[in-house]
């Protein structure tokens, strides 16, 4: 078992996200997961990411506050515990259209190449 306590987390930068404090939870460590990370991302109201695609598909799981994510001009909000799949390359955008901070897990494999 490999335990990584939150007091240990560290930021990271997601590329074209805004307003947006990105925590890593699990992942590109030793004795960490091997097939994928965990992020926990805290989204200002207004903030977001996109459009645009990534080649690797992601998870995400609202814990607080409310999400928009728009794919194809189609919209979805979700709320407390509600999660979706965004395939690889699916063009996405997601936005925090409330007055809180949306806080939102991330799972996602490691990147193509990643040594694990």
């Amino acid at each position: 078992m490999f335990v990584k306590r939150f007091a240990d987390a560290k930021p990271y930068e997601a590329p074209n996200h805004r307003d947006v404090r990105g925590l890593r939870l699990q992942g590109f460590e030793a004795g960490g997961p091997t097939n994928q990370w965990v992020g926990l991302s805290h989204f200002l109201p207004g903030g977001g990411a996109g459009p645009d695609a990534s080649p690797i598909e992601k998870v995400y799981v609202v814990v607080k506050g409310h999400m928009t994510v728009i794919i194809g001009g189609s919209e979805t909000v979700l709320g407390p515990f509600d999660s979706c799949t965004i395939p690889a390359n699916e063009s996405r955008e997601i936005i925090n259209r409330g007055n809180e901070i949306c806080s939102m897990l991330v799972v996602m494999p490691y990147p193509p190449g990643h040594a694990k």
